[in-house]
């Protein structure tokens, strides 16, 4: 089955977060306590997929290893419906999701560049792996995105499932539209976190 036929059934859109919707740089800076404050970049055309993903009728969410209050602010900014910090076994997760949703594992794509993303990456439905992905990881992919993850990735496969689907254009001339409450609805957040 191509790329193309698995993304025409994806219901639910599952992101890894370090080195898909970032970089995977953990900048860590000293506060006055001696601790440790948590920072990392995010690409906006990443928050922007989202929410065009969102209207196309994605439901969509994150499952990551580290435990970030950087990640849960984007994450609540970005509006995400799944979001799974400290998950060291990811497929815990995705059963959760599947059983929440009432989605098969088919159904389901999602976006790593790791190897503690195989596990899922071997069973979904769509396995993306970012430009900047792991050989272990891009060999078990159905696709690569053009752009690594922290510049693009996430919105490669938002782009790609959306076009599979046929919805793309329609969805970017909603998101469009100043009247639509749909878009309006679906639009993540505005800053100011």
């Amino acid at each position: 089955m191509t790329a193309e036929a698995r993304a025409k059934n994806i219901k639910v859109l599952i992101f890894d977060v370090d080195g898909v919707l970032t970089d995977g740089q953990i900048f860590v800076i000293p506060n006055a306590e001696g601790h440790g404050v948590e920072a990392k970049g995010f690409a906006a055309h990443d928050g922007l997929g989202i929410s065009l993903g969102r209207l196309g009728g994605l439901r969509i969410g994150i499952i990551t290893k580290r435990q970030s209050q950087t990640v849960a602010i984007r994450a609540n900014d970005l509006k995400l419906e799944f979001i799974y910090q400290g998950q060291s076994h990811k497929m815990t997760a995705i059963k959760e999701i599947l059983a929440k949703t009432g989605y098969t594992i088919d159904q389901l794509a999602y976006v790593g560049d790791d190897i503690i993303d195989l596990p899922v990456l071997r069973q979904c439905g769509l396995a993306i792996a970012t430009a900047n992905a792991r050989k272990e990881v891009k060999a078990v992919a159905h696709y690569v995105t053009p752009n690594p993850g922290g510049f693009g990735g996430g919105r490669d496969a938002i782009d790609f499932i959306l076009t599979a689907q046929g919805t793309l254009e329609k969805v970017i001339e909603q998101y469009l539209d100043e009247s639509s409450a749909a878009a309006a609805a679906s639009d993540v957040g505005t800053g100011n976190m």
